[in-house]
């Protein structure tokens, strides 16, 4: 996976299970991803060393990917997507557009 696969399979998965993370590891992960900042402002913003925002990213990475894992809510949705792709590529009736229209709220 080269860095802008990792990038963007990151974010979707920050925008997903932000709200497991502390208040800290948001300020990080939005500094580094989101605002491009690099270690180094980070670090300074937080009067903290480079390695610390380091480590503390690398955290955030395994943690994000480790929810994942155990809760599959970006397999679920995506596949969500795509059945309800699908089903728009059939002719559908007005009970399956309520229906269709119901599934892309969740």
């Amino acid at each position: 996976m080269d860095n802008i696969e990792k990038m963007v399979k990151l974010t979707i998965l920050y925008d997903i299970y932000k709200s497991l993370l502390t208040d800290k590891q948001k300020s990080y992960f939005e500094a580094y991803y989101f605002k491009n900042q690099s270690l180094g402002e980070i670090a300074e913003k937080y009067e903290v060393s480079r390695n610390a925002v380091y480590s503390q990213l690398n955290d955030i990475e395994e943690n994000l990917l480790d929810y994942e894992a155990k809760l599959h809510l970006k397999r679920k949705r995506d596949k969500k997507n795509q059945l309800v792709d699908e089903l728009k590529q059939k002719e559908p009736s007005d009970e399956m557009l309520e229906i269709i229209k119901k599934l892309e709220e969740i």
